[in-house]
């Protein structure tokens, strides 16, 4: 039941069923061809959001040592 769900959620409505080739061993599906994408992001797009998130981290850890006074600017 639970085995072809991913399958069946890239589906749409309107497409039918296709019966298995009849060269692929039963229970065997063809090897698919692996994507680079990653939640549909290219390895640019990946790079800038971590390190967008680098720096975010870097800026609230030094806000919070200028915060708590362990850090003086001046």
């Amino acid at each position: 039941m639970f085995e072809d769900l991913r399958n069946e959620g890239n589906q749409t409505v309107f497409q039918e069923d296709q019966p298995s080739p009849v060269s692929a061993p039963a229970g065997k599906r063809p090897a698919k061809k692996k994507s680079a994408r990653f939640l549909g992001m290219t390895a640019f797009q990946r790079f800038v959001i971590a390190l967008l998130l680098f720096f975010m981290v870097c800026a609230l850890g030094v806000a919070m040592l200028v915060l708590t006074g362990k850090l003086a600017l001046i």
